[in-house]
């Protein structure tokens, strides 16, 4: 293995980390509007991908939150921009930096491949103090095209200058994994909810509780 390579949201950082920082504010309710603002963040990539079309991640996250919130009328509207905020800086998993840095220490390259435009994920990345634990981060911009479209998984082979047997694939979300594994990668799917596997006819190489099982 010469490269990990890393989805951002989801694997890197706690996608519900922004709803968690006002939970109280939100009400009862939190925990299902974070999972809305996910599923239908995620539900436009692909989406638009099938349409041929392209947008911004952040625009994506921006429409996805304003859906959550019109499904949850009793949570202030207020929150909206204080969310927004807190989604531009969410939390990195505590055990990623010691991670990379034990990864780069042993002569292995780190880089993030992600979904999200190259200024959300590069705030994202500077605010988790995660910069210097990278040698690269990349954006499906540069293919205009989201995950699990072959071209988004190729950027790291041109960007790296590395082969597709050269790559771990780390993900969080099975149906990245899945996209990696059929692309050519070996991958790794950070099963951190202990969740059954979805995708039976394109297992993972590995299957680990969180980023220090690579270890």
């Amino acid at each position: 293995m010469k490269a990990a390579v890393f989805d951002a949201y989801g694997t890197l950082f706690d996608v519900n980390a922004a709803v968690q920082r006002y939970a109280e504010a939100v009400g009862p309710d939190a925990a299902h509007l974070s999972e809305v603002w996910r599923n239908k963040q995620l539900e436009y990539s692909w989406t638009l991908s099938l349409m041929g079309q392209y947008a911004a991640f952040w625009d994506l996250t921006v429409r996805a939150l304003d859906y959550a919130l019109a499904v949850h009328p009793q949570v202030d509207p207020g929150l909206r921009e204080r969310l927004l905020d807190a989604y531009r800086d969410l939390d990195a998993y505590p055990e990623v930096p010691g991670v990379l840095a034990a990864l780069r220490k042993r002569g292995i390259r780190t880089a993030v491949l992600t979904n999200g435009n190259a200024a959300m994920v590069d705030r994202a990345v500077a605010s988790a103090g995660l910069a210097d634990h990278l040698d690269a981060v990349l954006s499906v911009d540069d293919a205009q095209v989201f995950k699990t479209h072959p071209d988004a998984y190729r950027i790291a082979l041109t960007r790296l200058a590395v082969g597709q047997g050269d790559v771990l694939f780390c993900s969080s979300n099975r149906w990245d994994v899945a996209g990696a594994g059929v692309f050519g990668f070996r991958t790794a799917w950070v099963n951190r909810k202990g969740l059954p596997d979805e995708y039976m006819d394109s297992a993972p190489t590995v299957v680990i509780g969180a980023l220090n099982g690579l270890l």
